[in-house]
C-alpha cells in the first residue's frame, strides 16, 4: 500500500522500519543520478554537485566563514569543504552522541554558531522532548556546545503524524532564533499513546512558532501556554507544521505548512506575532469537519477523505463530540492565497477537482498533498529581474507517484518561483505561483548563495547536491 505523507512523516517512518546505514562513507559515495533535474526555463542551469550521506534534511551557509554544512535525520552533521569549487568534499564534525538529538531535523547557523534542534523520546519511549543546542565553531578541536532549551516531557505518539522541532531561522537583528514545533496530531484528534497520555491532542508545546533569544542558555519550555506567552516564546500559534521558515529581504517571516489527510491544500503563510492560523479548525482554508459533532465521515459522501489516506485506514477520521472549541475571542489569520499559474489545484465544494487558473479561484495556498519544503528568498537582490527579491519553495512529492496526490496533478517534486505581492485591503500577501525546475528526488532543503540555490536532496541509502544556477 502506498501512502502520501508529509515529509516528516516519510522520514519518520524510514527511521523506525528501514534498516539504512548510519553514517556516510567518504570512499563510497552514492552514484551520480542518470536523470539530473530538468530546468523548465532556458535562462536557468542545474549542475550535479556532489554525493551526502543517507537522511540528509538541511544545508546551511555561514556567509562569515563561507564555510557550508549539512544535517542528517539520524544526528550527524557534516562540514562541506569547497562548496563553491569543483572539488568539494563532506567531513563529519558531530555525531548523535555529541549533541543527545536522536532525532535532528532542524538546523541554522550564524556567524560561526551552529544550532541544532530535534526530538529525543524519554520515559521508556512514552514520552518527549524538545531539544535546542548551539557550537562555538570559531575554535580548534572539538566545537564548544551549550544547551540553549529542553522542552519539559509531553506525549509522543505511535503515530506518523508526531512532526516534531524543526525549522529554525534567526532574525535579521541577530538577536532572536525562530523555531518551528509541528503538530503531534493529523489533524487534531486524540493521540494517547495506547493510553499513556489520556485525551491528548496538540498541547501548548506543538503546532507553534517559538521565539527564543539567541543568547539563551539551558532554558526550561513547560506544557503552560500562558507561561510560554508570559516570556515571550510563543511567537505565533495554530500552523500544523511549517517545515521550514525563512525572512524575506524585508524583513517579513514567512512559512511553507504540510497540510493533513483530508484534501486540504498546503499552506504558505505571512507568520506574524501574536496571530492564530487556524488549526486544528481551519487548515488549507478549509473547515476542519471533525470539531463537528454530527460528522460522520464516510468516503462515499465526503469526498475529501482520500479512500488510500492512512488518517482513514487507522479511523483518525471520526466522529469526536468531544473536539475542542474555538477559544474564545480567537480570530484565524489566513494564509497566503495563490494565483498560479501552478500548484494551484484545489477540491471544489462540489467534490471536484479543480484549477484556479481555470476557475478564477485562489486557494491557501498549493496543491493539496504536495509537501512544500525548502523555502528561502533573494534577500540581496542577486538575480535577474524576474525573479528579484522574490522567493522559492519545493515540493516533496510527485503526483505520479504520489496516490493522494495523483488525482490533481501529475507534476511536483518541483522548485517553485513565489512572486509575491501585498495587499492592503486584506493586509496579507498574494503570491504568483510558478514551476521552474522539476525532477527532484526526495528533495528537503536549500540555500541560497549569490545567484546559486543549493539543493539536497533525501535519501534512505544516500542523496545528493545539486546547484540551480539563476541569471544574475
Amino acid at each position: 500500500m502506498t501512502f502520501n505523507y508529509s515529509f516528516a512523516v516519510r522520514i519518520l517512518f524510514a527511521a523506525l522500519f528501514l534498516n539504512v546505514p548510519l553514517s556516510y562513507a567518504q570512499n563510497n559515495p552514492v552514484p551520480k543520478p542518470l536523470i539530473p533535474p530538468k530546468a523548465l526555463r532556458p535562462d536557468i542551469r542545474v549542475e550535479y554537485v556532489m554525493a551526502v550521506a543517507p537522511k540528509s534534511v538541511r544545508i546551511l551557509y555561514d556567509e562569515s566563514t563561507g564555510h557550508a554544512y549539512f544535517t542528517c535525520y539520524d544526528g550527524e552533521v557534516y562540514q562541506i569543504k569547497n562548496l563553491l569549487s569543483k572539488n568539494p568534499v563532506a567531513v563529519r564534525i558531530l555525531n548523535v552522541e555529541d549533541h543527545s538529538i536522536p532525532r535532528l531535523q532542524g538546523g541554522a547557523i550564524y556567524k560561526n554558531t551552529l544550532f541544532l534542534t530535534g526530538n529525543t523520546k524519554v520515559n521508556n519511549g512514552l514520552g518527549n522532548k524538545g531539544r535546542m543546542v548551539r557550537y562555538d565553531l570559531s575554535g580548534k578541536g572539538k566545537p564548544a556546545m551549550s544547551v540553549v532549551f529542553n522542552t519539559v516531557e509531553y506525549g509522543t505518539n505511535r503515530t506518523v503524524f508526531d512532526h516534531g522541532w524543526n525549522a529554525l531561522e534567526i532574525s535579521p537583528d541577530g538577536q532572536y532564533i525562530f523555531v518551528n514545533s509541528g503538530a503531534r496530531t493529523d489533524h487534531g484528534e486524540v493521540q494517547d499513546n495506547n493510553g499513556a497520555w489520556p485525551n491528548a491532542r496538540n498541547g501548548a508545546l506543538t503546532a507553534n512558532v517559538f521565539r527564543i533569544p539567541i543568547d539563551s542558555k539551558d532554558l526550561v519550555l513547560l506544557d503552560d501556554e500562558a507561561k510560554l506567552k508570559a516570556g515571550g516564546y510563543i511567537y505565533a500559534e495554530g500552523i500544523r507544521n511549517a517545515y521550514d521558515i525563512g525572512f524575506d529581504g524585508k524583513g517579513n517571516l514567512f512559512g511553507v505548512s504540510n497540510s493533513s489527510d483530508y484534501d486540504h491544500n498546503e499552506d504558505m503563510f505571512w507568520i506574524r506575532e501574536g496571530r492564530h492560523y487556524g488549526f486544528p479548525w481551519v487548515i488549507g482554508g478549509i473547515e476542519n469537519p471533525q470539531q463537528y459533532p454530527d460528522w460522520i465521515p464516510n468516503p462515499d459522501t465526503d469526498p475529501f477523505i482520500p479512500r488510500s489516506a492512512h488518517a482513514w485506514a487507522v479511523r483518525y477520521f471520526r466522529n469526536d463530540p468531544n473536539f475542542p472549541k474555538i477559544p474564545a475571542g480567537v480570530k484565524f489569520s489566513p494564509g497566503i492565497q495563490n494565483l498560479g499559474p501552478d500548484a494551484n489545484e484545489y477540491r471544489g465544494h462540489s467534490g471536484k477537482i479543480l484549477d484556479g487558473d481555470q476557475t478564477g479561484v485562489t486557494v491557501s495556498t498549493f496543491t493539496p498533498h504536495s509537501s512544500p519544503l525548502a523555502l528561502f528568498f533573494d534577500k540581496k537582490s542577486a538575480l535577474s529581474k524576474d525573479f528579484r527579491g522574490d522567493g522559492f519553495t519545493i515540493r516533496y512529492s510527485l503526483g505520479s507517484r504520489a496516490v493522494m496526490m495523483k488525482p490533481f496533478t501529475e507534476q511536483g517534486a518541483d522548485l517553485l518561483h513565489l512572486d509575491l505581492s501585498y495587499d492592503k485591503m486584506t493586509d496579507n500577501y498574494f503570491v504568483k505561483t510558478t514551476r521552474i525546475v522539476e525532477g527532484f528526488n526526495a528533495a528537503t532543503d536549500a540555500v541560497l548563495i549569490g545567484n546559486t540555490a543549493y539543493v539536497i536532496e533525501y535519501g534512505a541509502m544516500g542523496g545528493n547536491i545539486w546547484k540551480i544556477i539563476f541569471p544574475k
